[in-house]
């Protein structure tokens, strides 16, 4: 029997990591994104460096450290003597995203800094967990007196009234007031490792799109189709960006996929212009 030794493809590799909910492993998951943008990248070296992290960090703290005690060590250790924090100054840099360069610049954005904090956090065993705040991600850990709500940009510790205070100009936007008032306890949620990936991603959709930089647009997409294969927006906006860098019959195919699966969206007629026009352009 001859075995296939081909390597998988990174696409192929992504897949079989966020195969199943029970399972994703969120750093793995999350580093190896960056593959878009730097093919070479070792992935297994960038888990390696966060282990090497932890490992300095574990001779800090002594075994009998009370959570608390363990939280404030680990804040100490990445916000301050390693010097994480939000890259202010280009925010919508791409390589925010990418861990490999966060671990190296020590500058990134919300989600990508609070990856890397869980899997501290965790390693000390505490139950860290992020948080899909409306506009800013945040993470949460549950302690035995309560729990501690962080921002991952800064390190800071936030009260119930500043995390309201932070959601407020989301409430009114979405007219979320008075009867309509949705407790705070509900953005706290913890969020699945699948939400975190997702949002990762479409945070560089959102930088690619902006930028009409239609090439990463399809590699972002590709990888959202096969974390959300039923979010058949995501299988639009890649036959939109197809269709931009002028590969129409990916794009028809991908559009056509929207108009099947989502019947009752508000564009269909448009997208099926779109379609219209593409399959001309391809006969």
């Amino acid at each position: 029997m001859q075995l296939n030794l081909t390597p998988p493809t990174p696409l192929e590799y992504f897949s079989a990591l966020v195969q199943n909910d029970e399972d994703i492993p969120l750093l793995e998951a999350a580093a190896c994104i960056a593959q878009d943008e730097y093919p070479d990248l070792d992935v297994q070296q960038v888990l390696g460096d966060v282990d090497q992290l932890l490992a300095r960090l574990k001779r800090r703290i002594p075994a009998d450290a009370a959570p608390l005690h363990r939280l404030r060590l680990l804040n100490q250790y990445f916000f301050r003597d390693l010097s994480f924090g939000g890259n202010i100054n280009d925010y919508c840099d791409p390589d925010n995203s990418y861990l490999n360069v966060v671990l190296r610049t020590r500058r990134g954005i919300q989600i990508s800094l609070a990856v890397l904090w869980m899997e501290l956090a965790q390693g000390l065993g505490l139950p860290a967990r992020g948080v899909c705040f409306p506009g800013h991600f945040m993470v949460k850990v549950n302690l035995p007196k309560g729990q501690v709500v962080i921002d991952p940009f800064t390190g800071q510790s936030l009260s119930r009234e500043e995390l309201a205070e932070r959601l407020e100009p989301y409430t009114r936007r979405s007219g979320l007031v008075d009867e309509y008032e949705v407790p705070l306890a509900l953005y706290l949620q913890a969020a699945p490792a699948r939400d975190i990936i997702a949002r990762m991603l479409r945070n560089l959709k959102e930088i690619h799109r902006a930028q009409e930089d239609w090439m990463r647009l399809i590699a972002v997409q590709d990888r959202l189709v096969i974390l959300l294969p039923d979010a058949w927006g995501e299988y639009r906006d890649r036959g939109l960006a197809h269709a931009e860098q002028g590969h129409s019959s990916m794009a028809v195919y991908d559009l056509e996929t929207y108009l099947v699966h989502a019947q009752d969206a508000l564009d269909i007629d448009m997208i099926a212009e779109r379609v219209a026009q593409l399959r001309k352009i391809s006969n």
